[in-house]
């Protein structure tokens, strides 16, 4: 029976905090592309845009969107108080922004061949959270 209690000392769950602005703007059915220009700091219309065009077969826009939208969210993260590791829980709705852009960021470098970086990109996805692993990547 599991406590919740993290028993080896490690590092807290970072929780991002939620941005309700871009939350209504989505929410309302605005364009990722014009939420992400005037929230250019969030992470979840870079992700979004980065899905959109990995569907569309433009894999070389969808890394460049999700490589915005994961350095956007490794600089919230570390406003959050994450220091390079530890869990990013998927559960926690705001964080979803970062994981979804993380998992974009893979599955682009594995369709270009980067395949270091698709390596890089799928350890620490399940590094951060393994539910956002098995939900986001193909298996």
């Amino acid at each position: 029976m599991s406590t919740g209690t993290n028993l080896l000392g490690g590092p807290p769950p970072t929780h991002l905090p939620a941005d309700g602005a871009v939350d209504d703007a989505l929410a309302a059915g605005s364009d990722p592309a014009a939420v992400a220009a005037s929230h250019p700091a969030a992470s979840l219309p870079w992700a979004l845009l980065a899905e959109r065009a990995l569907v569309a077969g433009d894999t070389v826009t969808a890394y460049a969107y999700a490589r915005t939208g994961y350095h956007r969210g490794l600089d919230a993260l570390r406003r959050a108080g994450w220091r390079g590791h530890g869990p990013v829980p998927w559960a926690h709705g705001p964080n979803r922004g970062f994981l979804r852009a993380l998992a974009a960021l893979q599955r682009a470098a594995q369709t270009i061949g980067e395949t270091e970086e698709a390596v890089r990109c799928t350890t620490f996805l399940n590094d951060c959270d393994p539910a956002a692993a098995r939900e986001l990547l193909p298996s």
